[in-house]
């Protein structure tokens, strides 16, 4: 059985997943606030290790002192993730996603997640995400299926910003959908922008992640509120 969360997010699909890191960290509180009334539900951690990635953001204790009521979509962008996934579900995490390049053992990721409780509400569950590079085949999901609620298809080069979003992910996600169905949820994280969110949605992605498109300093509520009216 699917963690409940699963079913609820499957019901407001498609969504979008708001990124922090581009945010006002001077005035996040308001601006969490206004991304909340604006319908959006996910609010997205970009966590990278400066090892996996070239850049180093964020870790467990940040995640755990944001206080908000959305739900905490932690994406680990981090070697060897198996001995620190704990921590992130500690601090409040509600989807845990880890990369199948991250580590030779990520079915063992996948098993020490599944075995986890939310701390947030015990009932609610723990989603797992195993998300792939732009270059990484889908087939690598495969032996994986059965150990997770979510498959992420980077749309970008982790790590990097200000990149554009890599036209072949339309491709990789139709096959992507044609593959899973309705098996587990599908998401697509980068290089989102207001241009490109609806086409994304259309094409089978149930949540979308989009941070600056979002935190452009200038209008952050007017933003959300487009997005997720669009992709509907």
């Amino acid at each position: 059985m699917p963690p409940p969360l699963v079913n609820r997010l499957r019901a407001s699909a498609p969504q979008v997943s708001v990124g922090i890191l581009t945010a006002d960290w001077m005035s996040l509180g308001s601006q969490l606030k206004l991304i909340e009334s604006a319908g959006v539900e996910l609010l997205h951690f970009d966590v990278m290790d400066g090892l996996f990635c070239p850049v180093l953001t964020m870790g467990a204790p940040v995640v755990a002192g944001i206080k908000t009521p959305l739900f905490k979509d932690v994406h680990l962008m981090i070697e060897e993730p198996l001995s620190k996934v704990e921590a992130f579900v500690a601090a409040g995490a509600d989807i845990v996603t880890v990369h199948v390049e991250s580590t030779r053992h990520v079915h063992r990721v996948l098993q020490a997640l599944g075995s986890m409780t939310n701390a947030n509400d015990p009932d609610r569950g723990i989603v797992r995400g195993i998300a792939l590079n732009p270059g990484t085949a889908l087939e690598s999901l495969d032996p994986l299926l059965d150990e997770v609620e979510m498959a992420v298809l980077l749309a970008v080069n982790p790590g990097w910003a200000g990149q554009k979003f890599i036209p072949s992910t339309r491709e990789r996600l139709k096959r992507l959908k044609q593959r899973i169905g309705d098996q587990i949820l599908i998401c697509v994280d980068g290089g989102i922008t207001r241009d490109n969110v609806a086409e994304v949605a259309h094409l089978g992605a149930d949540i979308i992640v989009t941070g600056s498109a979002v935190f452009d300093g200038k209008a952050p509520l007017e933003n959300a509120k487009f997005m997720s009216r669009v992709i509907k």
